[in-house]
């Protein structure tokens, strides 16, 4: 009740303010100056040489960023060319093609291009649009195993038995973005991604990362912040980003919330973290008999499969490939595959143990689920517990010249598929507030500004990601149905779950 209270106090003034949905507002869609100056508040462009403390006349701002995932990256890419000297540090020994697509939905990609035309430009040329296509929900029990497309929510089928009633609610995102002039909702491999942002960062600064070095603690100093890595060896900066995720060093320091990823004696909180009570599984596959086993495969970005107390997602992410999705009510722990983020992929007997049992988990459920878990490798399969935490509404996200982007300040469940995309306006603010600076002394402001200006918009996405979590598992349910079969009147799911479902619906 808290967590959602708190999501609403900071959505309300989202709603008031006319906002729709994920779009960017305007502060966002601000131009970066040109590489070398430091815009002034109010005034002209200053030379970095006029701003530079007096200790070191003429030195750039010095940014050091603790992660090199993607919010890691597209920050040091909008900083460096905002003419920062800027170094990331990275726990990977070396940078391998590792991770599997990532959805940029509509103000993701907006951040990009903002970030940098060329960038998007990229980013596009490697780009499976999804949503051009129908994205919505589908029935998880009545869909009839054929992947067709039928009319969405055709009230025909509360008395007609033989209307189909496959599709109940599609989302307009083709709509959306049209009607705010906004990119497409797509996917792009996370490999793709990083090495164009790699290439993008070295293009300006070879040297810009190091690998096999992340942060392991910050102290402050008059003249910045000094960063401990994990070899013993420092860095100085004038400001230290903690891009670090879900479990930064950074913000466990920064909170005081102990060893990094220490789990509480109940099993339940993990640095200070709680268990969300679901689990995720995930897989990959191409439809072996091509688009006769997937017959909406060209016209589906994604599906949504919704039955009583779980849902089941797939969708296109390029290349041939399905990508789904199994969300479950389990206690933290249940681990039955293994986790590419964390180091270990499954084994070909724990796949098929769980394919197995996902398929029992969806007894009675629509054929479509059942052929794609079939379909899928045992070895695609993974698992991952999914830890939530509320929006940091009364705590700072900086601490001097510390400050926390993306995850490791606001953790996203996946359900709107918004952990990146927020990470990506993150960095585009946070450079845009460092840009604006007209001395060192402004540092903190800077970094405070930037918390005001995501803290309501990111409370809001968070929030709502978690909501529809909650809102799909404990209240939506296969939608009530009555209609006349054989002469005789037969319901079908009539119970509180089911009418509420259709009253929604």
């Amino acid at each position: 009740l808290a967590y959602y209270l708190a999501a609403a106090m900071a959505a309300l003034p989202l709603l008031a303010a006319g906002a729709a949905g994920l779009v960017l507002s305007p502060p966002l869609m601000h131009p970066s100056p040109p590489r070398g100056v430091i815009a002034a508040r109010g005034g002209p462009a200053l030379a970095l040489a006029e701003t530079a403390s007096s200790q070191n006349p003429g030195r750039p701002l010095t940014v050091a960023i603790a992660g090199g995932g993607v919010g890691g990256l597209t920050t040091a890419l909008a900083m460096l060319k905002a003419g920062f000297d800027v170094t990331v540090y990275e726990k990977t020994g070396q940078f391998a093609r590792f991770g599997g697509p990532i959805q940029f939905a509509s103000n993701a990609l907006s951040a990009l291009k903002a970030i940098d035309e060329r960038l998007f430009e990229r980013v596009i040329a490697d780009f499976t649009f999804t949503g051009t296509r129908r994205c919505g929900i589908k029935d998880g029990l009545r869909a009839d195993g054929s992947f067709r497309m039928t009319p969405v929510a055709d009230p025909r089928f509360l008395f007609d038995p033989s209307t189909p009633a496959d599709w109940y609610l599609e989302f307009p995102l083709k709509a959306c973005a049209d009607f705010f002039d906004l990119p497409y909702t797509g996917v792009i491999d996370r490999p793709d991604l990083q090495d164009i942002l790699l290439d993008e960062c070295r293009a300006i600064k070879p040297d810009f990362i190091v690998n096999g070095a992340p942060v392991a603690s910050y102290t402050q100093t008059e003249a910045g912040v000094v960063a401990t890595l994990s070899d013993g060896s420092v860095a100085e900066a004038d400001v230290l980003v903690g891009s670090d995720g879900i479990w930064s060093t950074v913000r466990a320091q920064m909170y005081g919330e102990g060893e990094v990823r220490q789990t509480a004696a109940d099993g339940l909180t993990r640095q200070g973290c709680p268990y969300s009570g679901y689990t995720v599984f995930a897989g990959e596959f191409v439809p072996e008999r091509g688009t006769a086993d997937f017959a909406d495969y060209f016209e589906c970005g994604y599906k949504v499969y919704i039955g009583p107390r779980k849902y089941f997602v797939t969708s296109d992410v390029g290349d041939g490939r399905v990508q789904w999705y199994s969300f479950l009510c389990k206690p933290p722990g249940t681990k039955r595959a293994g986790d590419s983020w964390e180091g270990g992929a499954s084994t070909g007997a724990q796949g098929s143990s769980v394919i197995a049992d996902l398929k029992q988990e969806h007894a009675g459920w629509t054929d479509e689920v059942i052929r794609v878990l079939e379909s899928t490798p045992p070895e695609a399969v993974e698992q991952r517990d999914l830890y939530d935490r509320p929006p940091e509404l009364f705590r700072s996200w900086a601490d001097g010249g510390v400050v926390l982007v993306g995850d490791a300040v606001h953790p996203m469940m996946p359900n709107l598929g918004q952990g990146g995309c927020q990470a990506l306006e993150d960095a585009l603010v946070i450079s845009e507030q460092l840009t604006s600076l007209s001395s060192r002394g402004e540092i903190e402001g800077a970094l405070q500004g930037y918390r005001n200006r995501r803290l309501t918009r990111s409370a809001a996405v968070q929030g709502l990601s978690r909501f529809a979590s909650d809102i799909i598992i404990r209240g939506f349910d296969t939608p009530a149905k009555l209609g006349f079969s054989g002469g005789k009147l037969v319901a079908e799911n009539l119970n509180y779950a089911g009418v509420v479902t259709r009253l929604l619906q």
